[in-house]
């Protein structure tokens, strides 16, 4: 299929290098030039606007930051006059109420949520997941994107904001399970604990959620050198303590994970990933600029 990936941070370039990989055609943009060289250099086209990265595209994937990115990004692509032909899926985490409103201004409302869960890594080796959320219809025209990107997709029926309520639920099981993980892990280590023996129980032990333990040791030993960075990790619990809110919901503890993250980004690792939450019990020094 032509596809255009518009958003150059880890995710959109994963899956650029993903789709390449699979023999698609793929145009990028990016609102700041100079990200894509990696999928460039792979075989994919980089424009100057959204609406050349979109120009006959049977699919437009939106992979950004956050809820504003995704509204001026489809803004853009509304006034600019995309092609009603085309299907437009927003893999980035934003609020339920927003991925309606992308729905609702899309042309033709030809539009799918689908928020990804697993690492860019894991899309470029095809075993993440996605959750789809929109008009069968137009998810079905995706098939050959989903399948190509993705081991598992969960269709979560045609409300596009109920893939994004499942996908901040996951995220803050996973921020919550993190920040908790890295209170026992600094606990033990002051302790005295052998690293290896405490490495081994927490990895074994069944109170550990699995989706943690591809962070272990990085939370035991590591530089917090992966791709969900600290602000990400805030913003993802906020939302869903927003979410609760609209629901008439107060989340007393998802406003203090979400404010773990928050120090953690304000103590020198707003660039690391979130198993850097850590650094919080232990008080290292600030990573090197």
């Amino acid at each position: 299929m032509r596809v255009a990936v518009l958003g150059m941070g880890r995710m959109g370039r994963a899956m650029a290098q993903r789709l390449l990989a699979r023999g698609h055609t793929v145009r990028v943009w990016n609102r700041t030039p100079g990200r894509a060289a990696e999928v460039v250099d792979a075989g994919a086209t980089e424009v100057h606007s959204p609406l050349d990265a979109a120009l006959d595209a049977e699919a437009v994937l939106l992979s950004l930051a956050d809820d504003r990115a995704s509204r001026d990004v489809m803004g853009r692509l509304v006034s600019l006059g995309q092609d009603e032909a085309t299907v437009i899926a927003d893999t980035s985490t934003v609020s339920p109420s927003t991925s309606r409103e992308l729905r609702d201004i899309a042309p033709g409302r030809r539009f799918v949520a689908a928020p990804v869960i697993g690492a860019p890594q894991a899309v470029v080796e095809g075993q993440a997941t996605v959750l789809i959320g929109g008009e069968r219809e137009y998810a079905r025209d995706l098939d050959p994107v989903w399948c190509d990107l993705f081991a598992v997709q969960h269709y979560c029926g045609e409300d596009p904001g109920g893939a994004l309520t499942f996908k901040l639920l996951s995220n803050y099981l996973l921020m919550a399970g993190l920040a908790v993980l890295g209170e026992v892990v600094a606990t033990g280590q002051a302790a005295g604990l052998d690293q290896e023996r405490l490495r081994d129980f927490l990895s074994r032990w069944p109170t550990v959620a699995p989706a943690l333990h591809n962070r272990l040791d990085d939370v035991l030993d590591g530089d917090h050198k992966g791709w969900f960075t600290t602000p990400l990790g805030a913003k993802d619990v906020r939302l869903a303590v927003e979410l609760g809110e609209s629901l008439g919901l107060e989340l007393p503890v998802a406003r203090l994970v979400e404010r773990r993250y928050e120090e953690a980004a304000e103590n020198g690792w707003a660039d690391r990933d979130i198993a850097a939450v850590v650094e919080l019990v232990r008080r290292r020094p600030e990573p090197p600029r």
